[in-house]
């Protein structure tokens, strides 16, 4: 079975979750960085699954537009959804407000996989907003990842990974 894993990576978190995914789906897997390149043939896959981080509350725009030019394709295929977001508890809102409700719909596999604030990847004006989007959520989740903001935090979620491939191969 053929998979296409694409995404949309800002600072590599999300490549990283895609290539941990990719080592644990059983077939022939090919990784796609959308931000990178245009997509390839869709036809040539029977799974694809689709990720993307959230920044500032939204996927990538790339991520975006491309369930929304290819959603005639998507549909006729096994899909899969992933998000790298930094917060459980916004999670399953971010995921639903990423995607288009058909592919949320028939998705086989949806899924957080976490996140890393690399902050010595961040300029400055990215550092000022994870600052405040983490007080905001700080505020309303005492649990939330809010620290100094001077060292990174990686929160990537290996189980989350890991039960998302199983759903993949179970197919």
């Amino acid at each position: 079975m053929n998979t296409l894993i694409i995404y949309g990576s800002k600072h590599g978190t999300t490549g990283k979750c895609a290539a941990m995914l990719s080592e644990k789906i059983k077939g022939n897997v090919d990784l796609h960085d959308i931000k990178t390149t245009a997509a390839p043939d869709l036809t040539k896959y029977d799974r694809i699954v689709i990720g993307g981080s959230i920044y500032a509350g939204r996927i990538q725009k790339e991520i975006t537009g491309f369930c929304t030019q290819n959603l005639p394709i998507l549909k006729g295929k096994k899909i899969g959804l992933f998000i790298c977001c930094m917060f459980p508890n916004n999670a399953e809102m971010q995921m639903n407000s990423s995607f288009p409700q058909e592919l949320l719909n028939s998705a086989i596999a949806k899924e957080n996989f976490g996140g890393e604030m690399l902050f010595s990847d961040m300029n400055f004006a990215e550092k000022a907003i994870t600052k405040m989007v983490s007080k905001v959520v700080a505020k309303n989740d005492p649990t939330a990842p809010i620290k100094d903001m001077k060292q990174d935090i990686s929160m990537i979620l290996v189980e989350n990974i890991h039960r998302f491939a199983q759903s993949m191969n179970n197919i």
